[in-house]
């Protein structure tokens, strides 16, 4: 019997193709209508708020005159008081001699140091990484109080979850920040944080209780005629699979926690978003802000993504843990 012969349509090299040139023609249709926009692009202003070159710098400490001797600084007040400073290092930007008044730069030198941006981007990872680990715990907590058999556990676990999962995010970070961390005297950051562990925490409990539970009950009852106990059996059967069904929708709670992180800028935490509010103002240049902070958004979340890929790849070679 003759092979049918395949769509072009479903050829794998020309679907890519085409899908390219899909993005391609999107980008140059907005290329072209940014191109008719009443808009200075300056692109050119974007670089340092990555990285710049730190101005440090040596100052007088009273009016005087100054002597230079090698890499010292000697300043000789009008009433005899003297005030000698080493300069090594610097570049002396006074000349022998020379009047000063307090706190004219006497020397200086310059260092690259890590822009807004940059520190931004470590305030939002640092903020994810606390907020999932707590999210985690609070989830594995929540889930064996689901499937513990005692309904007032249940009860505690269901209510908190059904509340958390039924009000915005955003309503509980103010919340959590003007209630419970006033009440405590906590930080802003460490507000930040809780409300998105405590947020996640009951998305990642429904999430493990439903693996879990997903896991055929034979299982359990052909590990009890072995012998195993109810912790040997979670550990050892029931869990490997579990966590295996469960890796793709874990790795996207991550990558949202990660992406809502942006919205604990309304508590004044200096994070990426509220960084790029803060280039905004300052200069007036929301598109190409914008732009640079949704890449680096997006950096973040597709190497969470790779990353949770590869493991789902390499779970499904070896069955398992």
């Amino acid at each position: 019997m003759a092979r049918k012969k395949e769509s072009i349509l479903k050829n794998k090299t020309f679907g890519h193709f085409l899908a390219v040139g899909f993005y391609v023609l999107i980008l140059y249709g907005l290329y072209v209508a940014a191109t008719h926009m009443n808009y200075i692009w300056k692109w050119n202003s974007v670089p340092k708020y990555f990285a710049y070159e730190k101005k440090i710098e040596l100052t007088a400490p009273f009016d005087g005159v100054v002597s230079v001797k090698g890499d010292k600084i000697i300043i000789t007040s009008e009433d005899g008081e003297k005030k000698e400073l080493s300069a090594k290092g610097y570049k002396i930007d006074v000349k022998d001699g020379a009047e000063v008044y307090e706190g004219d730069t006497l020397a200086y030198y310059t260092k690259w140091t890590s822009g807004p941006l940059l520190k931004g981007l470590y305030v939002t990872l640092e903020i994810s990484f606390y907020a999932a680990i707590l999210a985690f715990i609070l989830g594995w907590i929540l889930t064996f109080m689901r499937i513990s058999g005692y309904p007032f556990l249940d009860d505690i676990a269901t209510v908190y979850i059904t509340i958390i999962r039924g009000t915005p995010l955003l309503v509980q970070i103010f919340i959590f920040y003007f209630i419970i961390a006033t009440i405590f005297n906590l930080e802003r950051f460490v507000a930040g944080a809780a409300s998105l562990g405590l947020f996640y925490g009951a998305y990642i409990a429904e999430i493990l209780r439903g693996a879990i539970q997903s896991v055929d009950k034979g299982q359990t009852e052909a590990s009890k005629s072995l012998g195993m106990n109810y912790i040997q059996t979670m550990g050892y059967i029931i869990m490997p699979q579990a966590l295996k069904r469960a890796l793709p929708a874990l790795v996207g709670e991550v990558i949202a926690l990660v992406k809502d992180s942006s919205l604990v800028s309304v508590i004044s935490i200096t994070d990426l978003t509220k960084v790029g509010r803060e280039i905004v103002a300052n200069t007036f240049s929301p598109f190409e802000t914008w732009l640079i902070v949704a890449g680096m958004y997006f950096s973040i979340t597709f190497t969470l993504a790779i990353i949770g890929h590869k493991y789902e790849k390499k779970l499904k070679a070896k069955g398992g843990f």
